[in-house]
């Protein structure tokens, strides 16, 4: 349970120093997430599992691989990779980054599902 600094001694609150880390990850936290389909042309020049993994581990984002047509040419992966993912605009936008500073085209539609009555 988190605690009010109202609670603490005001002598002891000049001594706590509020993390500002803390406060990032909590307005990143209320962030409104979009669902996503995400294709991505694997050109050789990354792995596809590394490309999973780091998806997955460094920006957090969790993703369902919707289709893949992925081929090995000594160690190398080629071809492409639809991936379903639930993001909020700062993390993908960061995703994005990664994907073009190591060159692999990627197209995102915002997936809109429609219920019928």
């Amino acid at each position: 349970m988190p605690y009010d600094l109202t609670d603490f001694n005001p002598k002891c609150l000049a001594m706590i120093t509020l993390n500002p880390g803390l406060q990032v990850l909590q307005n990143k936290i209320n962030l409104p997430k979009k669902e996503l389909l995400l294709e991505i042309e694997l050109n050789g020049k990354m792995k596809f599992e590394h490309l999973m993994n780091t998806i997955y581990n460094q920006f957090g984002i969790c993703h369902k691989v919707l289709s893949a047509n992925v081929e090995y040419v000594n160690g190398y992966s080629f071809g492409s990779v639809q991936l379903y993912i639930n993001v909020n605009s700062d993390d993908f936008q960061q995703l994005e980054v990664y994907l073009n500073k190591n060159k692999l085209i990627n197209t995102a539609v915002e997936y809109t599902c429609r219920t019928y009555f």
